[in-house]
């Protein structure tokens, strides 16, 4: 990121209605693949007043905002402190991807306590988000024409988050840096096409075959890595999570 896209994107962290907790990059700029015209898709908490939630009007769960700024597409969505720490209690990769996400925008104190909490709540049974996740992007994929290079990308994204949090614990979500350690031959053309390109980059159709058989093994690859996963069946966070919820109300 240049300073100038910094500037804004702390601009709309500090426009918010309500004190933020965190907020980070997610999207294509964590994945490692942003498109020149790819927009900048921000994630992160918010913490309502306890007024909000204990009065008659309805509390603001979440908040959505895009704007453009400058010639920059910005899009931010976040959540009140309680709901995304439910999210976290269930098996849901993105919001841990959003939390541990290294490109940060906004942060607190109670942000690297939170991560720290958030180190907990991987369990095995997150490999079905990357699961379900890498399908919804294949059946897109395939059903394009032309089909285009970033739900693929997608695809092996997600697949690869999932394998190494099974085999490791930790969130990976940038495919460049995943592909240092899985070595898929086709990653690196894929992404520089994408990174050379437009958002909406196409493929030829001659190597749809590969790519298939490809998400094949892939997806076997991650249900064999849940199989043999030592991490835990369930999070034991929930009291620090309530603690910590407890602490962050004004």
């Amino acid at each position: 990121m240049t300073t100038k896209a910094d500037n804004r994107l702390l601009t709309i962290a500090r426009d918010q209605p309500y004190p933020l907790l965190f907020a980070t990059i997610s999207g294509a700029h964590l994945y490692g693949f942003p498109s020149p015209d790819s927009d900048y898709d921000l994630r992160g908490v918010h913490i309502l007043p306890a007024e909000d939630l204990l009065g008659l009007n309805e509390p603001r769960e979440t908040i959505e905002v895009s704007r453009v700024s400058d010639g920059l597409e910005l899009d931010l969505v976040t959540h009140d402190a309680k709901k995304f720490f439910t999210l976290m209690l269930k098996k849901n990769g993105y919001v841990l991807e959003q939390l541990f996400s290294p490109l940060v925008v906004h942060t607190t104190p109670q942000h690297a306590e939170l991560i720290e909490i958030g180190k907990t709540c991987v369990t095995r049974y997150h490999a079905y988000h990357y699961l379900g996740f890498a399908e919804t992007q294949w059946k897109l994929f395939e059903k394009e024409s032309p089909r285009r290079i970033k739900p693929l990308l997608y695809v092996f994204r997600v697949l690869l988050t999932g394998i190494h949090l099974m085999r490791t614990g930790v969130v990976e979500a940038n495919l460049l840096t995943l592909n240092e350690t899985y070595r898929l031959p086709y990653v690196p053309d894929l992404v520089a096409r994408k990174l050379a390109g437009a958002e909406q980059s196409t493929l030829s159709g001659e190597d749809f075959d590969v790519y298939h058989a490809e998400y094949q093994r892939l997806r076997r690859e991650l249900e064999a890595a849940m199989a043999a996963s030592t991490l835990p069946e369930s999070s034991p966070a929930k009291p620090a999570l309530h603690d910590l919820l407890l602490r962050l109300r004004p």
